[in-house]
């Protein structure tokens, strides 16, 4: 085989095999300014809808391809389901999450559970959080706004602010 071939070859294979490694989802960030990967969180709203619940905790993915999921202990009250969305970088150890998470309306009266379903959708809500990383990558704190909207896209007045403090899950 050629020399230069051969150099060529082996060069190659290394950028090649080099770029097969663990990146963080950030081109030029550090391990310690990298959001990606798997979070717990406590998250305490101030105002309105979730201001009385104590204990509301949200656990989160987010990808190194900039999509996320977020799930909470009270999802099964009502009924509900994850929450869906973006995150992106946008400064050092500063990033942004926006997701959105189908509401549930409650039946009226129980015995209304076992009538076509009993839980029907009442819109939507969209979550944005302004998240800053600890300077050693496996905490944040951020603030967390709640907006929600009925079916036909227009704003209802449960909304509310609050703060969040997670911690990079982990063996």
């Amino acid at each position: 085989m050629n020399k230069r071939l051969l150099v060529a070859l082996v060069l190659a294979t290394g950028l090649l095999l080099g770029g097969c490694g663990t990146m963080p989802a950030t081109p030029g960030a550090s391990a310690s300014d990298n959001l990606t990967g798997a979070w717990r969180s406590k998250v305490q709203f101030n105002s309105a809808i979730f201001s009385s619940i104590k204990d509301f905790e949200f656990m989160y993915v987010f990808n190194a391809g900039g999509t996320m999921t977020e799930s909470s202990n009270y999802d099964a009250l009502p009924p509900g389901m994850p929450a869906y969305g973006e995150w992106r970088k946008i400064g050092p150890r500063k990033y942004e999450a926006k997701y959105t998470v189908f509401t549930i309306k409650s039946p009226e009266a129980f015995a209304e559970v076992g009538k076509n379903g009993g839980w029907f959708s009442s819109g939507y809500a969209v979550l944005v959080e302004q998240i800053t990383l600890a300077d050693d990558g496996k905490t944040f704190k951020s603030v967390i706004t709640y907006r929600e909207f009925d079916q036909a896209g227009q704003p209802t007045k449960n909304n509310g602010d609050g703060t969040v403090s997670g911690m990079r899950m982990g063996f």
